[in-house]
């Protein structure tokens, strides 16, 4: 099956290719911060590296995480206002920012 067949079959969005001018977000190790988090939206999971656009506790943040080599590593944005973690988001799916 080609690759494009199977990413026609996922029902999440795929991350548009990073620009040469993207901007790099402050990775960080997920630490807990809050008893429940509720997941927004996701990215398809098809691919080594997912991400969940994340609210709790008032604030959104965005959770990365990578598979692979037998070992998951989970990191988060900082956690900001709705409007612009919802604006980097947006940037993070059209590859404007990593």
């Amino acid at each position: 099956m080609a690759v494009d067949d199977e990413l026609d079959r996922c029902n999440s969005p795929h991350l548009s290719p990073v620009s040469e001018t993207f901007v790099p977000i402050d990775w960080a190790v997920a630490t807990p911060r809050a008893d429940r988090v509720r997941v927004r939206a996701h990215t398809c999971d098809c691919v080594p590296v997912a991400y969940e656009l994340c609210q709790a506790a008032g604030l959104m943040f965005i959770r990365r995480t990578s598979r692979g080599e037998g070992a998951t590593v989970v990191h988060e944005s900082p956690w900001e206002r709705v409007r612009e973690v919802e604006e980097l988001w947006r940037r993070l799916l059209e590859g404007m920012a990593r």
